[in-house]
């Protein structure tokens, strides 16, 4: 039986531990066998979690020399650094052949670990920025929900972290387990689009007082109308070249690629509020054609503009006026 073991430190985040435990603990083989044994392992006998309670734990350090699967949940972001122990716990696990994976943010204690330099990862899109910063050896991916490396996964939230169980599940076992473990969990086997969907593009900032804000201003008022490089320059009362020279030095993005991003922003707006067909969204976020929309949308966000409605549309969205 493969045996999964489960990491918990402290400021442990629930979810993140649980998630892999129970779609794990639901896989059965065909002649109803469980598919997996999964333990809960720590470095002491009591884990604080991340919501003011304590837990018992039975299993030590020494589980993660017996699994076949280390799991790494997230931590609170106020937990302190791994330690020494756990690190080297899982670098001797890593240097055995065991299979390590993390949920959200525990992909920084594999970063903290070595374990990912050289390797692409991902990690909850809110810290990819973090991850990136922090271990630079590391190609951090914020836009998918879970990377595989072979012997090294990472996860994104706590839901991405059933993706890539499932994803392990069927690697171990085959499409029908992983198939009957996904029903049990109320998981599509596949997820159509990745971790893109779910994130909040900002604009760059700007600075406080930017001779850049009016014209910033004047763009997201104007988006569904044409607005050309040309246009924002005699706005500002710059030459083209000025422009673009001063517009990539306070946001560090060019005026096009700031615009773009304005459009797609405007488009999944009125897809979570509205029921406007996609023509006519198309058409208010100042996207040449529908044809282009698309593209462009499932470029940045990783998903169709129809699936992502389907995903984050309101209740209380404001229904299509006829003929619209």
């Amino acid at each position: 039986m493969h045996s999964v073991a489960v990491l918990a430190l402290d400021d442990v985040v629930p979810f993140d531990m649980a998630a892999p435990m129970q779609v794990f603990d639901w896989t059965h083989l065909p002649d109803g066998r469980p598919g997996y044994r999964v333990r809960l392992c720590a470095e002491s006998e009591e884990v604080r979690a991340d919501g003011g309670f304590a837990l018992r734990v039975e299993h030590g350090l020494h589980a993660l020399t017996e699994a076949d699967t280390i799991i790494v949940p997230g931590r609170s972001p106020v937990a302190g650094p791994p330690s020494p122990r756990v690190l080297a716990a899982l670098r001797d696990a890593a240097a055995a052949g065991t299979r390590i994976a993390s949920v959200c943010v525990g992909a920084f204690v594999l970063a903290e670990a070595g374990l990912l330099d050289g390797l692409r990862a991902t990690t909850h899109w809110v810290a990819a920025g973090d991850l990136a910063r922090r271990f630079p050896a590391v190609e951090v991916q914020p836009d998918v929900l879970y990377v595989d490396n072979g012997q090294i996964l990472t996860s994104a939230g706590a839901a991405a972290a059933l993706d890539m169980c499932l994803h392990m599940i069927r690697r171990d076992l085959g499409s029908a387990v992983a198939a009957h473990a996904a029903r049990m969990s109320v998981m599509p086997l596949e997820r159509e689009g990745g971790q893109a969907q779910f994130i909040v593009y900002d604009h760059p900032p700007v600075p406080r007082g930017s001779t850049l804000e009016p014209v910033l201003e004047w763009v997201e008022d104007n988006l569904a109308h044409e607005i050309t490089l040309g246009a924002m320059a005699a706005r500002s009362g710059m030459s083209e070249r000025t422009f673009s020279r001063r517009f990539r030095e306070q946001t560090g993005s060019t005026p096009l690629q700031w615009v773009l991003r304005a459009r797609v922003r405007r488009a999944q707006y009125l897809l979570e509020n509205t029921s406007h067909p996609v023509e006519r969204v198309a058409r208010q976020a100042g996207f040449g054609s529908p044809t282009a929309f698309r593209e462009r949308f499932r470029r940045v966000v990783g998903t169709t503009p129809q699936a992502y409605r389907a995903a984050f549309h309101a209740k209380d969205a404001v229904p299509a006026a006829a003929g619209s």
